[in-house]
């Protein structure tokens, strides 16, 4: 697959004000984008699809998206464009892929293998010299150690990786969070990468952390779970990178310590067990030191070979409720072509009555 080396000034600017446009997720984006053909075209469709749907619409301001791209400078940072050079190839086969990214540090730190550090907030000290020592370990043998830079084992992973280590925040990339980080944020951004999906000047919220995991999971060949409860963000990030096909590894714990119990769990379920960083080495590489091929076959957001959009949506109205359903339940149902479907998808979520959820379902709005 090969990208652009370079985008026009325009063409730049109009995708991050699709993006940023009510009701455009990544895989809207994703098939305007392949429908139009580039995102000025895309957003001069926008009204015409929403009214379609019976909706009124109004894409995101000129002046908003200036503001942010003078924020965004202001920063120290950049944008990173799905078809760049230099955004994360592996996160790129995902199908949930964020259509572009804001960057600040080195992008060349999420090109070579990769591995997700993860686990609690409240961790305990022997938790946190495990997730230390072991990114140390992982750094050194030439992996780039991902973490979400929250407290507990997040922070001890990037410490022990400097300078091998990408964190990844829920807010804007001016935003430090957790305050406490602050410095730790700073240290990733001037010596190793720091990646941010929201724009400048977004306060972390609940949503948002579910949004960054699914980076992480899709950055790394695997997912390292040091400890964890059994409801946390920790496990979302292992399941996710189950789903995207690569390695979930977790490091067993006393089962009298309720924050053990999610790495338990993992490994009941199919995680590998490891209990050193050669452990995890002989997971994602062969006898002769070269990685193994980990990462399932997925169909990538941005360059599916799937059917075009049609012209004509089909009449989906009737089969669709609020309970998530598949799309490829609805295409059977229907009868019609996937790419009638998928546009008549696209104009409900464009008018915001369509919600999209994991694995490719669909559900009415409430």
């Amino acid at each position: 697959m090969t990208v652009p080396a370079a985008l026009s000034q325009d063409e730049a600017f109009a995708r991050i004000r699709l993006l940023r446009s009510p009701n455009i997720g990544p895989v809207s984006y994703a098939q305007l984008l392949r429908r139009f053909g580039d995102a000025r075209a895309a957003l001069d469709a926008l009204p015409d699809l929403a009214g379609r749907a019976g909706k009124g619409y109004r894409a995101a301001s000129r002046e908003n998206v200036e503001r942010e791209v003078t924020a965004v400078r202001a920063a120290g940072a950049r944008y990173l464009f799905h078809d760049m050079p230099g955004y994360p190839d592996l996160l790129r086969q995902t199908e949930s892929a964020p259509p572009i990214l804001i960057v600040r540090g080195d992008p060349a730190l999420a090109s070579g293998p990769s591995i997700a550090v993860v686990g609690a907030r409240n961790a305990s000290a022997a938790a946190v010299k495990l997730a230390r020592d072991f990114s140390r370990g992982l750094s050194e043998r030439g992996f780039t150690v991902v973490s979400g830079l929250a407290r507990g084992i997040d922070g001890a992973a990037h410490e022990g990786a400097f300078p091998r280590t990408v964190g990844v925040i829920a807010s804007g990339i001016d935003i430090a969070y957790p305050p406490q980080h602050a410095n730790l944020q700073e240290r990733i951004a001037t010596e190793g990468l720091l990646i941010a999906e929201q724009a400048p000047g977004t306060e972390p919220r609940g949503s948002h952390f579910p949004s960054r995991n699914r980076i992480i999971a899709g950055m790394a060949l695997g997912t390292l779970v040091v400890e964890a409860a059994p409801k946390s963000g920790s496990l979302i990030t292992a399941r996710l990178a189950g789903e995207y096909g690569r390695e979930v590894m977790a490091i067993p714990g006393s089962p009298l310590d309720a924050r053990s119990h999610g790495c338990n769990q993992l490994i009941r379920e199919g995680a590998v067990l490891v209990q050193s960083v050669e452990d995890v080495v002989e997971l994602l590489t062969t006898f002769d030191g070269t990685l193994r091929s980990v990462v399932r076959e997925v169909q990538p957001l941005f360059f599916a070979a799937e059917d075009a959009l049609a012209d004509d949506p089909a009449d989906i109205a009737t089969l669709l409720t609020s309970a998530p359903v598949g799309v490829d339940e609805i295409v059977r149902q229907s009868g019609a072509s996937t790419g009638a479907v998928q546009m008549a998808l696209l104009e409900l979520e464009i008018a915001g009555r369509l919600a999209r959820h994991a694995g490719g379902r669909v559900s009415l709005t409430a």
